[in-house]
C-alpha cells in the first residue's frame, strides 16, 4: 500500500478550511479531532492489557522495555522512556527509547534513518538485546522500514513483541505479537501524525509503562511508592504519599522518611506494621517490592 493511501495520510472533510478560520474556529476543530482519540485507543484496550502483561512479564524475569520508533514515533518513546526512573525508581536503562538516527534526532530529523531496515537491528545489537527483553515498534504509519527491521530481529531472538501503529493490518502489526492499532482517522492538518496519531500513541505508551510498573510492584493503591525524591517537590510529595497511605501526620512521615533515605514505600510499611527501617526493607525484599504483599505477610 503506498502512503497517499494510508488512513493517516488521507484528507479529513471535517478541516478543509483550516486556513481560512478564525483563531477560535480553528483550535475548536482542532480539539473536536482530539476529543476522538479516546474512542478509538478504547477499542485497543484488549491489545493494550496483553501488551502490559507482556511488558511486566519481560521486566519480572530480568529484561528490560525497549521502545523504537522514527521521528514523532521515537521521540514519543524515549520521552516515556526517561521519565519511568523519577517516577518509578527503576534505573537507567530498565525502559529504553530508541529513535531513528540517535539522540539527534530528537532535536532534529536525520533524513533517511526511518528508511534503514538494518539501523533498527544494529540499534538493538547495540544494546545487546536477549531474549527477555521486550521490544514495541512504534510507527503511526505502521510500515518504517527502521521498526520492520527491529521487530523482526526481535521475534526472531525470542523477544516479546508489540507493535503500534494507527493505520489497520500495517506491515508493522503483523512483525510482532501484539498489534496495537487505534484508528484515529485523517489528521485535522493532513497528514501530520504528530496530531491525533501522536496523541493517540503516548495514550498507548502511558499505559503500557505504567501498567507494568504497577505489576511489579512499584505502586501501592494509586500512589507512586517508588519515586525518587530528588527535589524539594518531591520530598513534600513523599511526605503527602506517607501521610496519604497511613493517615499519619506530617512529622509521623517525615520522621520515617528520614530514617529510610527517603523510601516512600519503606517508610509506608514502617508507618502501618510499626517496625523499624531495617525489618521494613527486608520485608519488602523477600516479597519482591511489593507492598500490599509486605504489609499481608505483618498480618
Amino acid at each position: 500500500m503506498n502512503l497517499g493511501a494510508l488512513v493517516s495520510e488521507t484528507r479529513n472533510p471535517e478541516t478543509m478550511e483550516l486556513d481560512s478560520l478564525s483563531t477560535l474556529e480553528m483550535v475548536t476543530k482542532f480539539n473536536q479531532q482530539d476529543a476522538t482519540v479516546a474512542e478509538s485507543v478504547r477499542l485497543t484496550l484488549p491489545e493494550v492489557a496483553k501488551a502490559v502483561d507482556a511488558a511486566a512479564a519481560s521486566l519480572s524475569a530480568g529484561g528490560r522495555l525497549i521502545y523504537l520508533g522514527a521521528g514523532t514515533s521515537g521521540r514519543l518513546g524515549v520521552l516515556d522512556a526517561s521519565e519511568c526512573p523519577p517516577t518509578f525508581g527503576v534505573p537507567h536503562g530498565l525502559v529504553v527509547g530508541l529513535i531513528a538516527g540517535g539522540p539527534g534526532a530528537l532535536l532534529k530529523a536525520v533524513e533517511g534513518a526511518e528508511d534503514d531496515e538494518q539501523l533498527g537491528i544494529s540499534d538493538l545489537k547495540a544494546l545487546n538485546l536477549k531474549p527477555e527483553d521486550m521490544v514495541v515498534g512504534i510507527a503511526a504509519s505502521g510500515r518504517t522500514p527502521y521498526v520492520i527491521g527491529a521487530l523482526r530481529f526481535a521475534r526472531e531472538l525470542g523477544c516479546r513483541t508489540a507493535a503500534l501503529s494507527c493505520n489497520p493490518g500495517s506491515p508493522i502489526a503483523r512483525e510482532a505479537e501484539i498489534a496495537i492499532s487505534p484508528v484515529v482517522g485523517p489528521e485535522a492538518l493532513t497528514g501530520s501524525t504528530r496530531l491525533k496519531s501522536g496523541t493517540a500513541q503516548k495514550l498507548v505508551l502511558n499505559m503500557i509503562s505504567t501498567g507494568a510498573m504497577v505489576k511489579t510492584g512499584k505502586v501501592y493503591q494509586n500512589l507512586m511508592v517508588d519515586m525518587q525524591a530528588t527535589n524539594i517537590k518531591l520530598v513534600d510529595r513523599a511526605c503527602r504519599m506517607v501521610c496519604q497511605a497511613t493517615g499519619c501526620s506530617a512529622d509521623e512521615a517525615n520522621a520515617a522518611l528520614a530514617q529510610t533515605h527517603y523510601e516512600v514505600k519503606t517508610a509506608i510499611l514502617m508507618v502501618l506494621s510499626g517496625v523499624a527501617a531495617d525489618e521494613a526493607k527486608s520485608l519488602l525484599t523477600r516479597h519482591n517490592g511489593f507492598l500490599r504483599a509486605a504489609l499481608k505477610d505483618r498480618g
